[in-house]
């Protein structure tokens, strides 16, 4: 189902600028610079409405968090959901942002949020391939994929689209560390079986499988989203794999 676009949407990811990745022109800065600590960096993929970062990051606090979006509209939505985690206000009836002093920021006026009250997530709006080619190799700890669109078309076009193709997988495998995983979560048995299929292929190691997330050991620990509910509640399986990059010459 497609967002409605969001009213005012430049302009209200302009207010919270300070909340986002300063990815320009090809090029990523440090992640240790924009953060200002070199604690792990997880990368997640597709974050939609940003439910599921945000929690995350609250719950696992000792960790740096790129939020990747491809949507606008959809990463307006994360990045204020977010804002409003992390108590720096809320959007204003009439529209902008209204900082928590009071401080109305529309028409274009930019927060600059003080450092420290960001918190560990920077959100990016961008494809995740052209973003994960500028990452350095072995600098990523945990790269996350939840819930991304299977792409259902048989044709290859369809396919390459999909955030566990291999073309996406060769990038996650060159910048996750030797140590890090790869965590993919979907309700899509044909993207489930197709991911289990091409990782081996493509430099993964797969750890750990369940095509019943909430019945597995792991379901105390799950960050349940409004839509992974949604579909849970219609009595779909979550299904969920974790993996580990094989590198250099372990490759074979």
């Amino acid at each position: 189902m497609r967002m409605r676009k969001k009213r005012h949407g430049n302009e209200r990811l302009l207010a919270l600028s300070a909340l986002l990745y300063p990815y320009r022109e090809e090029t990523a800065p440090p992640a240790a610079e924009v953060f200002g600590s070199d604690r792990p960096l997880v990368l997640e993929v597709g974050c939609g409405k940003g439910e599921f970062i945000t929690k995350l990051s609250l719950s696992e606090p000792d960790a740096n968090y790129i939020a990747l979006e491809r949507i606008p509209d959809v990463c307006v939505v994360a990045v204020e959901k977010y804002a409003r985690s992390r108590g720096l206000g809320d959007m204003a009836p009439n529209g902008g942002w209204l900082a928590p002093d009071g401080t109305l920021y529309k028409d274009g006026a930019v927060w600059d949020i003080p450092f420290e009250l960001r918190g560990n997530v920077r959100f990016l709006v961008g494809d995740a391939a052209d973003f994960a080619s500028t990452l350095p190799d072995d600098s990523v700890s945990a790269v996350l994929a939840n819930f991304s669109d299977p792409w259902p078309g048989k044709g290859k076009g369809e396919r390459k689209k999909r955030l566990t193709s291999p073309a996406f997988l060769e990038n996650y495998r060159r910048i996750l560390k030797p140590d890090g995983v790869f965590r993919f979560k979907t309700d899509n048995d044909e993207l489930f079986d197709y991911t289990l299929e091409v990782m081996p292929e493509n430099g993964f190691r797969i750890l750990w499988t369940t095509r019943d997330l909430h019945a597995s050991e792991r379901a105390a620990d799950n960050i349940v989203t409004e839509y992974e509910r949604n579909f849970t509640e219609r009595g779909v399986r979550i299904k969920m794999l974790e993996a580990a990059p094989v590198k250099g010459a372990e490759r074979v």
